[in-house]
């Protein structure tokens, strides 16, 4: 089954972000304003925050993955909230 992180304070409330097929998770420093989650197909996301402080952004998405794979199959999103004020979710 599919999974998602629902990302319930982002501009398009309760966007949605595809578990299935990730390859990496990835933030350029502790401080950076984005993070990124690459697909097996290529794809990517980039979540958009206001400045991370100690990675927190990156650690909440990483933990989040963790434990929405762990949910029942009757749960195909994971509510998350993001420490800091997301600014876009990009699929590309």
């Amino acid at each position: 089954m599919i999974k998602f992180l629902k990302v319930t304070n982002a501009p398009n409330t309760g966007q949605l972000i595809s578990i299935d097929g990730i390859k990496s998770v990835s933030t350029a420093s502790a401080v950076a304003t984005s993070v990124t989650i690459g697909y097996v197909d290529g794809s990517a996301t980039v979540v958009t925050t206001a400045a991370q402080v100690d990675s927190d952004v990156y650690s909440l998405i990483v933990d989040s993955i963790q434990t929405a794979a762990s949910t029942p199959w009757q749960k195909p999103y994971y509510e998350i909230v993001s420490p800091k004020a997301v600014t876009s979710i990009v699929n590309s």
